[in-house]
């Protein structure tokens, strides 16, 4: 085994903030195989044959059989079951191609909802969690697309904190059956599903539990579907469960393990949305290239104009960005997955204990690909002008199925939360050592600076320099922040809502940095000069945005000598060697021009 692959395995989920990772170590989407470009391109024909020439249509419901159909239609290309082991009818391929999956169909709107939340949340706790009895008798169907699956967990009154659900399951007088009551609401696939994983509370228990509900078992009636803002052709019911009578070998995985699963499943279904919206960006910069070389003001086409170059080029870099960070983790996930099972565990524990292990990157990519999302079709429909806002133009529809994506999968708040304190809670129990380099940086800020040359003719020497200055801007603060209030920090939102960004910038930079850099190392650096220049707009931008977060926060809870103290440092870990960050762009723009979209 090579020194590289032997590396990957002893990398942890949230180490990146702690320790240089070498270019060789990541996967990039240009590693992929013949293989897995053949499955993309099956997946890219679907969408052009069946999904986009139908989508008002689908958004219209006119034809509930509609998306049904559609899914049966993707299974019998195998696209349901690329997850599942061969065993239970599936491909059983690798998180990377199924992530390659999701993406693609990410550009499929309505479509790219109902697949995911049926591949996704609505067969994978079954996969993950069932025994064999309950894999072997849902998993085939499901891989199929014979059934269709949802998943029940939001309620009126429990969304975020999901397991304050009132929902109840009693056990019948027989001993045979639980009993289920209750209300759940925002049901993707609700309306035609057969299969329902349903969480409950038995008695009075503190914890959910889990249970698999078929449509056939009755006692269970719905809401006409919900008129939504987007994602219009997404089939999303409210479901009353009223004496549902579901077999006690129905109960997934055990008693008050619900809130666990739901946790976990959510671990799969972010990283899995961030690239969705990764696939959506590409299909609408895209449009809106096309767009922008067809229509013509003062004689010649808008793409030739700066400002609308300036929009191309750098919605095209955060997309570049954010591919290349999903990716390094969807890596990082299959190589924690197969260290695991080489280990002697079973392979559903072992794919959630990896999903678990980097679940900071999990939330980190959820945030930033629906974010990259809602700024491409942002800028999509500025482009478009006044075709932008006009319903009888493709990015009406982009523009409001992209909204969502910052609320599924817990809003985007919940995840910044959510990747400080799994942080901290890591740092805690002894599993990152956190403290050691925040002591060593706020040593350093103490000392002079140092003003040593590092070797500036390797590549990217001196960008390295600013990300690793970048990494200890983030301890600096967050160090202060924690010695500042201790266990009350969580009560501080907006300081960690501060803190995420610093760390989800952090991480996306050094992604597409280290992907350009294994890049160059492939193709040579002349072929590599527009990637290049992407890595470079994309370093200064998240240094800026970092700098702004670390500010913002510092000024929250700092006063006085300590304030200025910090300033001074967060100056100076932000520092950037300057570049002409206007005809790098240019030169990006020109590129995708020429090739009439997004090409990387």
């Amino acid at each position: 085994m090579s020194t590289a692959a032997e590396l990957k395995k002893t990398i942890k989920g949230g180490e990146f903030l702690i320790r240089e990772t070498l270019a060789q170590e990541v996967f990039i989407p240009e590693d992929f195989n013949e293989e897995q470009k053949m499955i993309a391109q099956t997946c890219k024909d679907f969408l052009k044959q069946e999904i986009h020439p139908r989508l008002d249509e689908i958004d219209s419901m006119k034809n509930p059989q509609l998306m049904p159909q559609l899914l049966d239609k993707a299974g019998e290309l195998g696209l349901l079951g690329t997850s599942v082991p061969q065993e239970f009818g599936g491909f059983g391929m690798d998180f990377n191609t199924t992530m390659l999956v999701a993406e693609v169909l990410g550009a499929g709107h309505s479509f790219a909802v109902a697949i995911s939340a049926h591949t996704g949340i609505g067969t994978l706790p079954i996969l993950y969690y069932g025994n064999e009895a309950q894999k072997k008798k849902y998993i085939p169907n499901l891989a199929s697309g014979k059934w269709k699956a949802a998943y029940c967990l939001t309620e009126p009154d429990s969304g975020s904190d999901a397991n304050s659900g009132k929902t109840k399951a009693v056990l019948s007088a027989d001993g045979k059956h639980y009993v289920i009551n209750g209300q759940k609401m925002w049901i993707t696939n609700g309306g035609f599903a057969d299969v329902y994983v349903v969480f409950a509370k038995i008695d009075n228990d503190k914890n959910l539990s889990a249970f698999i509900v078929e449509k056939a078992f009755g006692g269970i009636t719905m809401n006409e579907e919900e008129k939504k803002m987007g994602i219009k052709g997404s089939s999303t019911r409210q479901i009353f469960f009223n004496d549902c009578k579901v077999p006690v070998e129905n109960l997934l995985s055990e008693r008050e393990n619900g809130f666990k699963i739901a946790v976990n499943i959510l671990n799969v279904g972010r990283i899995k949305l961030g690239v969705a919206a990764v696939g959506g960006s590409k299909m609408a910069i895209s449009k809106a290239v096309k767009y922008a070389t067809e229509r013509k003001q003062f004689g010649v086409a808008i793409a030739t104009f700066g400002a609308i170059q300036h929009k191309i080029a750098d919605v095209a870099t955060h997309i570049f960005a954010s591919e290349s960070a999903h990716y390094r983790a969807s890596q990082n996930i299959d190589d924690a997955y197969n260290a695991f099972v080489a280990g002697g565990m079973d392979s559903g524990k072992a794919r959630l204990k990896a999903l678990e292990e980097f679940a900071i990157e999990c939330a980190i990519l959820k945030v930033h690909g629906s974010e990259v999302l809602d700024y491409s079709v942002d800028e999509g429909v500025q482009i478009y002008g006044g075709m932008g806002f006009s319903a009888e133009g493709p990015m009406d529809r982009a523009y409001r199925d992209a909204r969502i994506n910052r609320i599924f999968e817990g809003t985007n708040e919940i995840n910044r939360l959510l990747t400080i304190d799994m942080l901290l809670k890591r740092a805690m129990k002894g599993h990152l050592d956190l403290m050691n380099p925040a002591m060593a940086v706020q040593k350093e800020l103490m000392s002079i600076p140092d003003f040593g040359s590092d070797d500036d003719t390797a590549l990217f020497a001196k960008e390295k320099k600013a990300l690793r200055n970048l990494k200890k801007a983030g301890l600096m603060v967050s160090g202060a922040a924690v010695q500042k209030f201790m266990m009350k920090l969580s009560e501080e939102q907006e300081i960690l809502m501060n803190l995420a960004d610093m760390l989800i910038e952090g991480y996306a930079a050094e992604s597409v940095l280290l992907r350009v850099e294994k890049l160059i190392s492939m193709r040579g650096e002349q072929a590599c000069e527009i990637e290049k220049e992407m890595a470079l707009i994309y370093l200064h931008h998240a240094i800026e945005k970092a700098a702004a977060a670390g500010r913002s926060a510092i000024t929250s809870f700092a006063e006085g000598d300590e304030q200025r103290l910090m300033l001074m440092g967060l100056k100076r870990f932000t520092k950037v060697e300057p570049y002409n960050l206007k005809n790098a762009r240019r030169k990006v723009a020109k590129h995708i021009i020429e090739k009439g979209e997004y090409p990387f």
